[in-house]
Parts: C-alpha cells; structure tokens; sequence
C-alpha cells in the first residue's frame, strides 16, 4: 500500500489465499466497507486509523454511516473467511 497518489485505483484484485497480517488488516477494512487503508483515508479525510500496538491490526474504524466497528487485538479473519478478503494491486 505504499503509493504515492491517494486517488489511484487498483490495477488488479485476487482473493487471499492464506492469513497473513496484511490479510488480517484488509479483512477489517472490508467488513467496515472499504476496499484498504488508502480508501478509508480518502473517505475519511487522513483520519488516523487506531491499530494495536502489539500485533499492528487495526483497532478501530468508523464506517460510512458514522457508526464505528471495534476489533480485538486477536485474529479475527478465520479460515472460512479468508475467500471473501480482496487484495489489490496497485
């Protein structure tokens, strides 16, 4: 996720094929309804995103309709799961 123009649009998706942290933190987003961190920051402005500080997963995020999703420090994308997590290429 590291590019330089926050309006860019992915050049492709796959599905994930096995839980990584990265995984892990997409998953989070994509249930709140984002596609990654670089859209919940153009949607929300440049909020600061809340992460635990022990693993790195995302904490905490407000969605679209102001409500927030709290997640725990523990994975929360389980195998079952894991077909449903988008990851882009930009």
């Amino acid at each position: 996720m590291s590019c330089s123009d926050n309006n860019s649009k992915p050049k492709s998706m796959s599905r994930a094929k096995g839980w990584t942290a990265e995984v892990e933190n997409l998953f989070r987003f994509q249930e709140a309804g984002y596609r990654d961190e670089m859209e919940y920051i153009q949607v929300k402005q440049g909020a600061l995103i809340d992460k635990w500080p022990e693993t790195g997963f995302v904490k905490k995020l407000q969605r679209r309709d102001d409500t927030f999703y709290y997640y725990s420090r523990k994975r929360e994308c389980e195998e079952r799961d894991l077909y449903k997590v988008r990851v882009y290429a930009y």
